[in-house]
Formats: structure tokens, sequence, C-alpha cells
């Protein structure tokens, strides 16, 4: 039997009988909220619809109107949660993706600007590619061609770190780029999808002028921070807070009700670059941690890869037994790149023996990159750039991904 959103039901499954009301179906199971508050996952098979009830009532709609005086900003969805809202009838949550249904989530977004909205792609973050990252840098470049003064990119939080960095390498913007997304779904009385939407908002009306990832300061409903796409890492996996910048302060923060953006002096701003967009990706890239007593032969499997990444213990070393076939690969013409599993501090493989075979094997060193916006680099680099460039690009501070040149250190 077919059943519809909202239906009374009698769910029959383990010797009990409940009453609820049917919410969603996937792979023969059935989604259904129990009298209780509670939502059960059952095999469709056991669900009748309950006789002589009738099916929850959705309200009309009541159309929304735009203030045509403020500034326009476009909301790119990909998928994540931050535009998500509860249909309270069950329970359910689902992604809205048009302005009224924004709006009517989160009405406070009203007061700061108009929208329009677009959806690319509805996916889970781990399902994001390189060939994604290219759309939405296009979509991204047209909505500021078309006149937006702003971008909003809703996206799942897991893999947002790469989607920023790679826009921010594809994209000199003229305008705010915020990526912001959720740890808490909204039907949690401890979300954080409005504070985190409004404060984004906020960020894309502001003189801000690069490419930045909003989210909670603290755990606390006090304030976002805007962090530089290419200096950030989600650091917990449910904490509010889990977007930290490393190695260097948020270039910004936007204060929460009140709205006040305050911009650090090397901010990139508003207006400060042309518009360019050099969406080219090289997707043969890969990115290996080393780890003690790895075999060799791990990296055999990057045969045939244009570009490799390798998060190193320290100042950026392998094992010894990994250098012969690291020389191997550079000379098939594989351009490997080295960068650190610490945090903090930068590579450095001229203190011990060990690094300096690294760089007798061709290994360029990428100073205090992050091992996930080295990897969205080389694909940029590799896809735009002269070969004989790489390593003096690979080794050049463009945005922000460096603290300082390193170039013609090795």
């Amino acid at each position: 039997m077919t059943f519809k959103n909202s239906d009374p039901v009698t769910v029959s499954f383990a010797g009990l009988e409940m009453e609820g009301i049917y919410i969603s179906a996937s792979n023969e199971n059935a989604v259904v909220k129990l009298k209780s508050g509670y939502n059960i996952c059952v095999p469709e098979s056991a669900v009748t619809l309950r006789e002589g009830a009738e099916a929850l009532a959705k309200p009309a709609a009541v159309p929304l109107e735009q203030n045509e005086k403020l500034p326009l900003l476009s909301i790119i969805s990909t998928g994540g949660t931050i535009a998500s809202t509860v249909d309270y009838r069950t329970g359910a949550v689902s992604s809205k993706f048009t302005a009224e249904d924004i709006l009517r989530s989160i009405p406070e977004l009203g007061d700061i600007a108009r929208y329009r909205t677009l959806q690319p792609f509805n996916i889970l973050s781990e399902n994001m590619n390189p060939a994604m990252w290219q759309e939405l840098a296009r979509t991204i470049y047209n909505e500021i061609l078309a006149g937006s003064k702003g971008i909003i990119v809703t996206h799942g939080t897991d893999t947002m770190l790469y989607s920023a960095a790679a826009v921010s390498f594809m994209l000199d913007t003229t305008v705010p780029v915020i990526f912001v997304g959720a740890q808490r779904s909204a039907d949690r009385p401890s979300s954080d999808n409005a504070v985190n939407a409004i404060c984004s908002a906020q960020a894309g009306v502001s003189e801000l002028g690069e490419v930045v990832v909003c989210m909670h300061s603290t755990s606390n409903d006090t304030s976002c921070s805007l962090h530089r796409a290419t200096r950030v890492r989600k650091n917990h996996t449910s904490r509010r807070d889990a977007f930290q910048s490393i190695g260097r302060d948020a270039v910004g923060t936007v204060s929460y009700p009140d709205g006040k953006v305050v911009l650090a002096d090397d901010a990139v701003k508003r207006g400060e670059n042309s518009l360019v967009l050099k969406a080219e990706l090289e997707p043969a890239c890969g990115l290996l941690t080393y780890y003690p007593g790895m075999n060799p032969a791990v990296l055999d499997a990057f045969k045939g890869y244009k570009g490799l990444v390798i998060a190193g213990t320290g100042l950026g070393h392998t094992g010894t037994d990994c250098i012969e076939k690291i020389a191997d690969l550079v000379a098939s013409g594989t351009t490997v790149v080295m960068t650190s599993q610490c945090m903090a501090g930068s590579v450095c493989d001229r203190v011990y023996e060990t690094g300096r075979y690294l760089l007798d094997a061709g290994v360029i060193e990428a100073g205090n990159m992050l091992p996930e916006v080295a990897l969205v680099k080389l694909m940029w680099v590799l896809a735009n750039a002269d070969p004989k460039d790489v390593k003096r690009l690979m080794q050049t501070n463009l945005k922000g991904e460096l603290d300082v040149d390193i170039r013609g250190e090795n």
C-alpha cells in the first residue's frame, strides 16, 4: 500500500500495536511518529492505514514578500542541514530551498537582505567531488555576475573545508562567499542552524571580500567566527564550535543577535579583487597519511596519479624505506608534496637525514599548509600552471594558505 506523509497509521510490530503518523519510507522500511513523540523505523509491511482517521491538514502557505530595498544575496544549497525545517505535524525534518521556505523557517533573515536561491545538487557532503567543486565555483561566479552582493553556500560540515578551499583557489571574488553548515538539525533544541544562517547573512552584506566558513565561535549562541577557507578545520564531530582557524585567528566575527561584523586587519575586503574564475582542476590527485610501519607498497596505489600529498610526521617525514617508492613516483611524473600531521609549525626537510633524502627524491615542501588544503591547491595548480611553475606556485601564498612564501628555500 502507498502512504502519504501525515497519513494516520497503525503499526503492528513485535507483538505491539501503536498508533502514529506516517512520515516517509526507504528501502521497504517506514518511518512513523508515534503518539509519544518518538520516531520509529519498521518494515512497511507492519504499517496499515488507520480506518476512520483523517490525515493532518497542512496549513496553506502565506505568500511572503521580500524587501526590494535590501541587498540581494544568493543562497546556493548543496544539501546541508542549515536550511532545514521541521514539519511539526509529523516531526519530520526536511531541507528547504526556496527563498520563501527559508524565510518562513528563519524569518530574521528577511530583515538583513533579499534572497535568490539555487540548488546545483543535493547530496551528503561525503559524496562531494572535484567536479562538483567546479560546478559550485561556476554557479557562484555566475551569481556574482548577475548582481548578487554576497553568496551563502549551505553545505554539510564533514567536507566543507575541502569545498571552501577549492572554491577559494578557483575564484577571485569581489563579494563575500560564505560557506555555512549546521552541526545539529533543526528538530533539536540545541540546533545551531538558525544562528549560523543569520550570521552568514550578516557576513554576506558586510565589507568582507573573500571565501570563508561561518560557524559558531563557542558552544553558546553569542557569535559566529569567519574562518579563512584555506586555514580552517573541523576539529570535533558534534560540538557547535567544531570549526577552528589553524595557525591564525579568524578573519572576522559576527555577534548575535545584534549582527555586528568585525573583520581582521588582514581580511580581504569587498571589491579589492577583480572577479576571475579559473575552474579547472586535476582530479587525479591523492592524499596519504604516513604511519609508522607503513608498507612502502601502499605508495604503488598512486602510480599514474598526477599529484600526491603526503601528511608526514613532524617536520615532514616518512620511513626511509618509503623514499625509493616516492622517488619512483616523482620520476614517473607524479608531483609529490609533503605536509605535516601537526596542526602548528612548518615542514622543514633540511634538518634531519630523512628529510634531505626526501628532498633528493623530488618532494616539494608545503610549509605550514594544511594537508587537505594542499590537496585541493595541488589539483588547481596542476590544471592551471605550466609544469615548470608547479613547485613555485605550491610554495607561493596564493589565498592565505601559507604564512609566508617559501619558494626557493629548497
